[in-house]
C-alpha cells in the first residue's frame, strides 16, 4: 500500500503534464513555426506564367483557377476588422467559414473604428502568417502602417490600398475596391455585389495568390 500512492501520484501528474502541454502546443504561436506554404497548384488561368504581375499591378485569374490551392493545417491567420455594415459583414462570415473548412488557425481582432491603429498592431503582434482585413475603414490606416512591417503579410479583402508594399495584397471586384478617403473608387460601390459566393471566392483567391508569393498585387474577380 505504501507504494501504490506514490505511483499513482506520479502518474496522475504525468499524465496532467501531457495534457497542459497539448493545450499550450495549439495555442501557443509563440513557438516556432515552418514557413507556410501551398498544398495544391493554381490552375491554368489564374496567371499568364510568361508575364508575371509586375508590383502594384492587376491580374484577372480565370474563376475556379484558385480551387486547388490550400493552406496548411497549423496555417495562422488574424481577421482584422471594423464595422458592422453588410459587406464587412459578409467578409467576416466568408474568412470565418474559410477558416474553418481549411482547419486553419484563426484568431479574430475587432479594431476601434475611431482608433485602427492599436488593433492592426495587436493583429501583427500575435505573429500570423497573414492579416486579413475587412472592413473600409482600415484601408487608410493600414496604409499607414504596413509599408513600415515588410515582414507581414497582409490581405485586403473587398477594398484595395492605393500605393501597396509587396506585403499587401487586395482581392477586388466591379462594386468593391474602396481605396481610401479622398481617392474614390475604381469601380461603382454596390454593397449588394458582397454576396456569400464574391466574398467566398475572395478569400480562396487572395489566400492562392499570397502563398504562391504573388503579393503586392490586386486580385481582380470577374
Amino acid at each position: 500500500m505504501t507504494m501504490r500512492r506514490p505511483l499513482r501520484a506520479v502518474a496522475v501528474l504525468a499524465t496532467a503534464t501531457a495534457l497542459l502541454a497539448g493545450c499550450n502546443s495549439g495555442d501557443d504561436w509563440s513557438q516556432p513555426h515552418a514557413a507556410p506554404t501551398p498544398v495544391g497548384s493554381l490552375g491554368p488561368g489564374f496567371v499568364d506564367p510568361s508575364a508575371p504581375p509586375a508590383p502594384e499591378g492587376t491580374i484577372t485569374p480565370r474563376p475556379g483557377s484558385w480551387s486547388g490551392v490550400h493552406p496548411a493545417k497549423d496555417y495562422r491567420v488574424v481577421l482584422l476588422t471594423v464595422g458592422d455594415d453588410a459587406p464587412t459583414k459578409a467578409l467576416v462570415t466568408a474568412v470565418k467559414e474559410w477558416a474553418d473548412d481549411e482547419d486553419v488557425d484563426l484568431r479574430t481582432v475587432v479594431a476601434d473604428r475611431h482608433d485602427p491603429v492599436p488593433g492592426i498592431v495587436k493583429a501583427m503582434d500575435l505573429g500570423p502568417d497573414l492579416v486579413v482585413s475587412a472592413g473600409n475603414d482600415l484601408v487608410d490606416p493600414l496604409a499607414l502602417v504596413t509599408a513600415n512591417h515588410l515582414d507581414q503579410q497582409f490581405l485586403v479583402v473587398g477594398a484595395e490600398l492605393a500605393e501597396p508594399t509587396h506585403n499587401v495584397t487586395a482581392v477586388d471586384w466591379a462594386g468593391a475596391s474602396f481605396r481610401g478617403e479622398g481617392l474614390g473608387m475604381s469601380s461603382t460601390y454596390d454593397p449588394a455585389s458582397f454576396t456569400a459566393e464574391r466574398c467566398a471566392a475572395a478569400i480562396r483567391a487572395g489566400v492562392a495568390a499570397v502563398l504562391h508569393a504573388m503579393t503586392g498585387i490586386v486580385v481582380w474577380l470577374d
